[in-house]
Order: C-alpha cells, then structure tokens, then sequence
C-alpha cells in the first residue's frame, strides 16, 4: 500500500516546517494536490494519514486532498483536453485513458500525475496561563485565573 508511505512522508513534512518556524504551531490541516493520474486512492491515503498521526501532534489536523483532473494533448489532431475515460461495467468508477477522445490514438497528458503538498495551516498555541494562588488562608478560596 503506497499510500501508507506516502502519508507517512507527508507527515514527516509537515513536521520538518512546524519545527523550522519560531513558536509553537498547532496543524489545523494540510492540503495535498493528488493528479487523477496518480494512482492514490485518496480514502486509504486520508485513513493513513489519520493512524500515523495518532497520538502525535498532529493528531488534531486534517488531510484534505484536492483531486487534479487528468489533461491530454494529442500530436495527432492537436486535441488538448480531457482523456478518453473507460467505459467498463467492471469498474466501479470512471478510468481515464491516455487516448485522443477525438481521433482515438495515443495521447500525452500534460497534467493528472500531480502529488503535491499545497499547504499546511497552522494557528499559534500560546503558553498556558499560570494561575497563582492568594497567600493566607486557602479555605473557601476561589482559584479563578485572572
């Protein structure tokens, strides 16, 4: 399962910025740019990404995966667009080709192989506040912070 190795890279990345920056940074959510083509069922990737960052500080964050359609262009008739998709009753969701959707024959895809992390956002944790307590008798004594 690539996708396993694949998040776990992605949460080494993340983890390599939030320790490079000054401060102490929550991850909220990462964002990743994954092409039509790429191979990555993005489910299995999310589910990956969860179980690795479990019990870690990035427990809290989210995978968001952006899906990038596949693009063709032929040398054929110069067709540049959408591929030729498979149409198959044994497959439970559509297949883009490398095919000309115009003349059929091979085509190159200019874009759909994308893995990319987009971004990540974060939110600045602050330092817990220290509550003192008032000297003298405690009984009765409410321990509010200020």
């Amino acid at each position: 399962m690539h996708e396993f190795s694949l998040a776990t890279q992605i949460v080494e990345s993340v983890k390599e910025f939030t320790e490079s920056r000054p401060g102490n940074q929550e991850v909220l959510k990462v964002r990743l740019l994954v092409g039509e083509l790429a191979g990555i069922e993005a489910e299995q990737l999310r589910f990956c990404y969860n179980s690795i960052t479990r019990e870690t500080p990035l427990e809290r964050s989210r995978l968001e995966v952006i899906s990038v359609p596949a693009l063709v262009r032929c040398s054929r008739c110069l067709y540049r667009g959408v591929p030729r998709y498979l149409k198959d009753s044994r497959a439970w969701t559509k297949v883009p080709t490398l095919q000309c959707p115009k003349c059929g024959t091979p085509a190159e895809a200019t874009q759909g192989y994308e893995c990319e992390l987009k971004s990540v956002q974060f939110a600045e944790v602050s330092a817990p506040k220290l509550c003192h307590l008032p000297t003298g008798n405690h009984r009765g004594t409410s321990l509010n912070a200020p």
